[in-house]
């Protein structure tokens, strides 16, 4: 593909791109020389999975893996011993040498949803960290100044507020920057909140004589309430193991605003395709259920398979469409328990007032579970972790139940 063309798809859905020089300039030399780019992308294995968030960053990843470019997924496992702060007020507690193990073999076999296993080379930071003498930490240290440092929005916050900041924290970037050196990257990626940490790179591949890479953020996915950025913590997520059944299901309850925006950072649509798909919703000759549909189904194909989103569909249809529920269905979260009685979780849901009332709505036939009839009032469920059903009551009042 021409350099010109290569910039303009690298740049769609990008926060920050520095710089467009800089990056046209390293694409004309590698199509000269037949040499492709050398793509960095890092990760400390802090935890054991990863959610739609952070494959937003992967997709652009397998972006350049799509252009011919040389792809370098670096796993931090020295880095994550020190614990980046990035975001957070105070210092993030270090993880075990056998939990960053852990994570990082489960990261392996997650980024293989996306990127190309067999053009992806894994690399670990500790391969070459490790073998640093404190000399070299020394020498390291003396290319970067504790102004320069203090720069990085949290460790100001934190400096102004008097919050303490332990020197180890000041080599976090310091790292990460070297990472680059050491793999003499031509571009680093990351998210907007790694900014300053790439730029630290950008700064010491100068210094040490190397020509500088581009830095390239993508920007925070929101999660499904359409508000904060995707978290566990805030439960507002798609997991990248969670099945078939809970990705279309959680898909369908985003908004048609933040559709489009999902449709950007998690597809591999192009702008041009974007401004179609908003303008066929606007003009009305494509449903924005159906648009919603799709993005779904995308995004099963992708960690699952297309048989498994089709089937997520036909269940999905014979849930919610085929007995004339919305696509928006109140949830309702209730932890795991064995034995416990339909009545009384009817009205822990809000279905009805009292058992009695629930008892004779199930035995007038007025009580379904995902479309099926209940006839037994006194029966007692095993909710299982990660379970989820639609039990409607009446004509109009319906409860999605999600088993924590």
């Amino acid at each position: 593909m021409d350099p010109h063309e290569q910039l303009e798809r690298i740049k769609f859905g990008v926060a920050e791109f520095i710089s467009d020089e800089d990056m046209l300039k390293k694409l004309k030399r590698s199509r000269e020389k037949n040499q492709p780019l050398r793509i960095k992308l890092g990760a400390d294995p802090t935890r054991p999975d990863i959610h739609l968030g952070h494959t937003v960053v992967l997709n652009k990843l397998k972006l350049f893996q799509d252009l011919g470019h040389h792809v370098q997924f670096l796993i931090g496992d020295f880095t994550a011993l020190i614990g980046d702060p990035t975001g957070k007020n105070t210092t993030r507690p270090m993880l075990t040498r056998e939990e960053i193990e852990e994570n990082a073999r489960s990261y392996k076999k997650q980024i293989f949803k996306i990127l190309d296993e067999e053009k992806t080379e894994i690399v670990f930071n500790s391969h070459w960290c490790e073998k640093m003498s404190f000399a070299d930490v020394i020498r390291l240290a003396s290319r970067y100044t504790v102004a320069r440092m203090i720069e990085r929005d949290d460790f100001t916050k934190r400096y102004k507020s008097g919050t303490p900041i332990a020197l180890h924290e000041f080599l976090y970037p310091l790292t990460q920057g070297y990472d680059s050196v050491h793999l003499k990257s031509d571009v680093e990626l990351g998210g907007t909140d790694q900014k300053f940490n790439l730029l630290v790179g950008r700064d010491l591949q100068g210094a040490y004589g190397q020509e500088a890479q581009c830095v390239l953020t993508m920007p925070i996915l929101e999660g499904i309430d359409g508000v904060n950025k995707m978290s566990k913590s805030l439960d507002n997520y798609i997991s990248v193991v969670d099945t078939p059944k809970e990705m279309f299901g959680k898909t369908m309850r985003v908004s048609d605003d933040l559709m489009y925006r999902w449709y950007e950072l998690l597809t591999d649509i192009t702008a041009t395709a974007l401004v179609q798909l908003r303008t066929d919703v606007a003009e009305k000759r494509k449903h924005p259920r159906d648009v919603k549909v799709n993005l779904a189904k995308f995004l099963i194909k992708r960690f699952h398979s297309e048989s498994a989103a089709q089937q997520a569909e036909d269940e999905f249809n014979r849930i919610f469409v085929d007995k004339g529920l919305p696509d928006e269905v109140p949830v309702f979260e209730v932890f795991a328990e064995n034995q416990l009685g339909v009545c009384a979780l009817m009205v822990k849901a809000g279905l009805a007032t009292s058992n009695g009332e629930a008892g004779r709505l199930i035995t007038g036939g007025g009580v379904q579970r995902d479309g099926q009839k209940l006839s037994d009032a006194k029966a007692r469920w095993d909710l299982k972790t990660g379970e989820s059903f639609v039990l409607k009551a009446g004509k109009k009042k319906f409860v999605k139940i999600v088993v924590k």
